[in-house]
């Protein structure tokens, strides 16, 4: 568990991503411009968010084990009022809506960048990317009108357990 449950989300940070489109994920070559969503009280008022994160698009456990059961589960999420499941790598955010498009994004995920990890490295949930740099962690945040009520960090970033969609949903 993090220290950041029952505080105010973390402000000033943003991510980037291309927003999704019903008629633009049926063409995959097709990719608009990012947006931005900044992580602010103001933006958060209201809202419930869950940021999950993963190390990086197209890699293994990222793709085969963790990020499917948030596409399998997005009704789900909707249901219990989630206004949008924000999953983030350092990857640009073309990167993030070309995964998304592979993996059948729908409603309320987005598929957003973390601008040089500097999000995640201010939580001190990142990974060492070797030559690639710093990555992103595996980890999940879920913020209910500005306040954390749930932040774990995987123990082993091969892993999905806490960060996992069933056990998302389970602390909405």
């Amino acid at each position: 568990m993090s220290d950041l449950i029952g505080k105010p989300f973390p402000p000033d940070f943003y991510f980037n991503y291309v927003p999704y489109d019903e008629e633009d994920q049926k063409n995959k070559l097709s990719c608009k411009l990012p947006i931005s969503f900044k992580l602010s009280q103001e933006n958060l008022k209201g809202k419930k968010i869950v940021i999950t994160s993963a190390p990086g698009a197209f890699t293994p456990t990222c793709t085969l084990s963790h990020i499917p059961g948030y596409v399998a589960k997005a009704k789900e999420f909707a249901d219990k009022g989630v206004d949008k499941v924000f999953v983030i790598t350092r990857d640009l955010p073309f990167v993030g809506a070309a995964w998304g498009k592979l993996l059948g994004q729908k409603p309320p995920l987005e598929f957003a960048s973390d601008p040089s990890a500097k999000f995640s490295q201010s939580m001190g949930w990142t990974k060492d990317g070797g030559d690639n740099g710093v990555l992103t962690g595996r980890y999940v945040i879920v913020v209910v009108d500005g306040i954390v009520t749930y932040a774990a960090e995987e123990p082993d970033a091969s892993k999905v357990t806490v960060s996992g969609a069933a056990n998302v949903l389970s602390k909405l």
